[in-house]
């Protein structure tokens, strides 16, 4: 390790040096500032959403955005405040992203597009669609925010995951990681709601895919 990985965290000149060679295309030199920041901004993340896993996702894309925003950086600044600045903003941002997001799927989704319609059931198996579309809901609701509409648009809305992360403006290695955790406590919460009677060959695990 360079002496400068040492030297980050109390010399603004040792910052400055690493800001320059990140700009230059230097990865180690932006590996040295994330180790250095990333508790401060997943602290600053972990107000927002108040859970670990999605505060580790939303730091990731902090980290991303900064990076992609570095050489706006007026270098007269202190480098932190910038940082948890930038970092409160994009929180923000996040949040109403969310929102409307969620809002939006509130609105607009149909309890008929939770669940394929291949063919047209008969009275028992009409009600029992109608049963686990009621089921999968009560489970939707359970899922935080960003897990639910990462489900939604890969599973219900059939988007690709490029188109997903170009929506959400995220990586689309993060988009799988939501849809596949996503899932995962959605099939949880199917077991929750129905008890050990729920069998992940119904329509519902088809549709989210099994577990």
């Amino acid at each position: 390790m360079s002496p400068d990985s040492q030297a980050a965290s109390s010399s603004p000149d040792a910052i400055e040096a690493l800001i320059q060679r990140c700009l230059q295309g230097d990865q180690i030199a932006w590996d040295l500032i994330v180790r250095q920041y990333w508790r401060k901004v997943f602290n600053v993340a972990y107000k927002f959403v108040g859970k670990h896993d999605e505060a580790e996702d939303l730091t990731q894309d902090i980290f991303l955005k900064i990076f992609k925003s570095l050489d706006t950086f007026d270098r007269r600044a202190n480098f932190q405040t910038w940082l948890i600045s930038v970092s409160r903003n994009l929180c923000i941002d996040h949040y109403r992203s969310v929102r409307k997001e969620r809002e939006t799927i509130d609105r607009d989704v149909d309890a008929n597009e939770l669940t394929p319609a291949s063919h047209e059931p008969g009275p028992v198996a009409a009600l029992e669609q109608r049963d686990r579309v009621m089921l999968l809901r009560q489970a939707m609701a359970e899922l935080p925010d960003t897990l639910r509409t990462a489900v939604m648009m890969r599973d219900i809305q059939e988007l690709s995951y490029q188109e997903i992360a170009d929506r959400l403006r995220l990586p689309e290695g993060t988009v799988k990681s939501r849809i596949n955790r996503g899932r995962t406590e959605l099939a949880r919460q199917i077991r929750k709601l129905r008890g050990e009677d729920f069998s992940p060959s119904g329509a519902m695990s088809k549709r989210t895919g099994a577990y």
